[in-house]
């Protein structure tokens, strides 16, 4: 539903088949399976031990001597299977169910300019061309009150078309647009640039009229993957250990770069020590200093100085800000990196944590576990959200960022895990009624008689 409100406005309108829609939703449900494995795992690790639990089912395991610890450690080969599962699939299955969604939404939003020409709105998608549609019928083909401005000369709305109604539709390669216009006429007083004096002045009109529009700008190919490959989401970790290390080869290559304009930007190394680093003893070099210098050449120095000293700020500016480009291009990329472990990691934890809460509260069924894995799950995406973000800010390294949500949770996890395996009833319904029970609430919001009250007689 939230991809659907998200992209509603270029889905609306565009004529597309349901099948189309339904394949958008595939590609991007695919995307969403690594975020959705471990709340189904705490989710359901929830409602497991609190239904047996609730039922008396872990009482009766006790008595045969299966503990709690047993039968709590035994599933967790599961968990670690889904994990396992899971990071594979974000390594291999949805960087292409990611390259395949904005592909074919780059192809929807690209789809069909015959229907997106709205009635009285001017459309300039047509290359050197506006038109404006008074109206279409439900067909998208018979339109009327056509105009159709000529932009091909660069010299304004000096040449049109008009026509009372008339056709419209695409080849069959959809590569041109095409128009039969009928009842209307042609305007142009476009001059020519020999003879800008002149102001001519041409007006015909017709009966029938054919044009052919080119919008092969328009067309995108289904098949072409390359377009979004080269994105993060769009890689696997080899690859992305492999861009990594483009990156880092491409900032030292800018800072030897940079190191080398320094010294050139040194009159007396570039003129003397850089072409040859080798200088003879017997080399006659004449040393200036500035008061022996003229007025004019104490100018031009100084002039000279100041444009060097300019030159050489700019160029540090400009390699410092392809640096930082590059720097926070390496954070995204170990951000997608670390995402993946993070997500499996997490069918883990949540289990350990799922699990331990279960046998505690002895609550089965949908409604109590439902609220439980709301709770804890909104917690965990908030942190990885809020970690991600200060991560590729570069305020903390990007593995603490990265694994933040992992390491306020963990805690968590081994203190469920130890109540459950102690028979702890800390955090039981019964127990948990029981304080509230014993919570005498009138005494708690009575007030107290005052002691230095006087007593009458």
């Amino acid at each position: 539903m939230q991809f659907l409100w998200k992209y509603v406005d270029e889905l609306v309108g565009k004529g597309l088949e349901i099948s189309i829609v339904l394949e958008l939703l595939f590609y991007a449900s695919a995307g969403m399976v690594t975020l959705a494995a471990p709340l189904a795992v705490l989710l359901s690790s929830l409602m497991t031990f609190g239904s047996l639990g609730e039922q008396y089912e872990l009482i009766a395991m006790k008595s045969a001597g299966v503990s709690i610890n047993k039968l709590i450690f035994s599933l967790s080969f599961f968990a670690i299977f889904i994990a396992c599962g899971s990071f594979w699939f974000s390594d291999n299955v949805a960087p292409k169910a990611y390259i395949k969604m904005h592909t074919l939404l780059r192809n929807i939003r690209d789809q069909k300019p015959t229907l997106s020409i709205e009635e009285g709105v001017f459309y300039h998608g047509f290359e050197n061309y506006t038109m404006r549609i008074g109206k279409k019928d439900h067909n998208n083909t018979d339109i009327y009150d056509v105009l159709l401005f000529d932009h091909t000369k660069y010299q304004g709305n000096t040449t049109f078309t008009y026509a009372k109604r008339g056709k419209m539709g695409m080849t069959d390669d959809e590569l041109f647009m095409l128009f039969y216009l009928y009842d209307g006429f042609y305007w142009d007083e476009s001059t020519e640039p020999s003879s800008a004096a002149k102001q001519p002045l041409f007006r015909s009109t017709f009966s029938e009229q054919y044009k052919r529009l080119d919008i092969s700008s328009f067309k995108f190919e289904k098949n072409d993957n390359n377009f979004y490959s080269k994105y993060n989401q769009a890689l696997s970790n080899a690859q992305i250990v492999n861009m990594i290390d483009t990156a880092k080869s491409f900032i030292q290559q800018n800072m030897e770069d940079r190191f080398t304009t320094c010294l050139e930007s040194f009159y007396y190394f570039k003129y003397y020590i850089y072409p040859d680093s080798v200088i003879s003893n017997n080399s006659n070099i004449r040393n200036y200093t500035f008061s022996e210098l003229t007025p004019r050449q104490k100018t031009e120095t100084l002039n000279k100085m100041i444009l060097l000293k300019n030159n050489f700020k700019s160029s540090l500016l400009t390699n410092r800000e392809y640096n930082s480009y590059r720097y926070s291009e390496i954070a995204s990329y170990r951000t997608e990196w670390f995402k993946k472990f993070v997500f499996a990691i997490a069918c883990i934890i949540f289990f350990f944590i799922g699990a331990p809460l279960g046998s505690i509260i002895r609550k089965g069924g949908i409604a109590v576990p439902l609220v439980i894995t709301v709770a804890f799950f909104s917690t965990y995406f908030m942190l990885s959200i809020f970690g991600e973000k200060i991560a590729k800010g570069g305020a903390v390294p990007v593995w603490f960022g990265m694994w933040l949500s992992t390491l306020v949770l963990f805690p968590i996890c081994v203190f469920l895990t130890y109540q459950a395996t102690v028979d702890s009833a800390l955090l039981s319904s019964e127990e948990v009624y029981k304080k509230i029970n014993q919570i005498n609430l009138k005494k708690l919001f009575s007030k107290k008689p005052n002691e230095n009250t006087a007593t009458h007689s």
